[in-house]
């Protein structure tokens, strides 16, 4: 398989160059930045190229390329570089961890997915998506392009996921609802009708200091 260019060089971009190397044995050849965030000549340990000049010096005919970024603006940011990279004349590859169980094969380009997720069968997965570790996408649900979802979410069967939308943690959604596109569920929500589109949902509990100090409880 073609080594890889990585859009990107912070954090994200850091872990994806670790697990294309020691899960699949990958090469991830170089990262590339917009030319204003240029900071150094290398990244990890490997060349850190100007986006601007990244396609002369590594050609898109010998490369494939991933983005590895975040959430920032709804996935809207990382949706813009995935299609800069798609105009550039690269092929966007994804990741599947190979301690994911996966039963389903309509995964799209540029997907990150982690260990110890399931993938029930008949679900859908598109473009540009991003499942952090333990996750549950049950059977015929449907993610659709640019989401970001995080650690240990339930996705019943039957659920429509709508682009550019943003699942906190644990997070359970009940089947056979929709998800409208750039929705953000924060941490630990249970979402058991269907969302608005840009619409912001949290728990409305939250957790209460208690009056007695740690020091004074009896039994831990």
């Amino acid at each position: 398989m073609k080594p890889v260019i990585v859009f990107g060089a912070g954090d994200i971009a850091e872990v994806v160059d670790y697990l294309f190397q020691k899960t699949i044995g990958r090469t991830v050849a170089a990262f590339t930045v917009d030319g204003d965030y240029v900071k150094s000549d290398t990244a990890f340990g490997k060349p850190l190229v100007a986006f601007e000049e990244v396609a002369a010096r590594f050609p898109f005919t010998d490369y494939d390329a991933f983005v590895a970024l975040s959430y920032n603006k709804m996935n809207v940011l990382r949706a813009q570089k995935v299609e800069a990279m798609r105009s550039a004349g690269y092929n966007l590859t994804s990741y599947v961890s190979p301690r994911a169980t996966v039963m389903t094969d309509k995964i799209g380009e540029n997907c990150l997915i982690f260990e110890d997720n399931t993938l029930q069968p008949f679900c859908q997965i598109g473009n540009n998506v991003t499942l952090w570790s333990g996750n549950h996408i049950g059977h015929h649900s449907v993610i659709e392009d640019n989401v970001f979802i995080s650690s240990h979410v339930v996705i019943s069967g039957g659920v429509k996921v709508g682009h550019n939308s943003f699942i906190g943690v644990n997070t359970t959604v009940v089947d056979h609802i929709e998800i409208a596109p750039f929705t953000l569920l924060g941490a630990g929500c249970l979402v058991q009708q269907s969302t608005d589109a840009e619409g912001v949902y949290a728990p409305t509990a939250t957790i209460e200091k208690r009056k007695v100090p740690s020091t004074r409880l009896r039994n831990i």
